[in-house]
């Protein structure tokens, strides 16, 4: 099971209406270096080095249709119907560890949180990666 880690500055953009949970376009990216809790904007180059947009991979990451969002109790929950899966093709993905979730509608795209799986992953030719948020993509209280 990946670990799920917030990024510092979310809960302050959520607060500021710099992101729109209900509202905005969720991406996911994959990198294989470590995200820093510290960190607030989504750089594909400098801090979170994606594998190249190619062979199933896109550029920026996967989006996420979002299903629902509101609170129940005082928890707030995100949610998706649809699971992201990342399907290889010719020359394979990878490697990643992280999968890192921002905000792409916001200005310079804000981060929300990433998942740690524990060791670097490729995908061969023909191979798929699921990230599962048909549950939810997180929830605050």
């Amino acid at each position: 099971m990946a670990t799920f880690t917030k990024f510092n500055t979310f809960i302050e953009a959520v607060f500021e209406k710099k992101i729109d949970c209900a509202a905005d376009t969720f991406k996911f990216a994959l990198t294989n270096t470590l995200p820093q809790a510290t960190q607030s904007d989504f750089d594909p180059v400098t801090n979170h080095a994606a594998p190249a947009a190619a062979n199933g991979y896109t550029t920026g990451g996967h989006s996420v249709t979002i299903a629902s969002s509101g609170q129940t109790g005082g928890t707030y929950t995100l949610a998706s119907t649809t699971d992201v899966v990342i399907t290889a093709t010719a020359g394979g993905i990878g490697p990643f560890r992280y999968v890192v979730l921002y905000d792409d509608t916001s200005a310079n795209d804000q981060l929300v949180s990433w998942w740690d799986y524990g060791s670097s992953i490729t995908l061969a030719n023909g191979e798929t990666f699921t990230i599962d948020v048909t549950a939810s993509l997180f929830t605050a209280a």
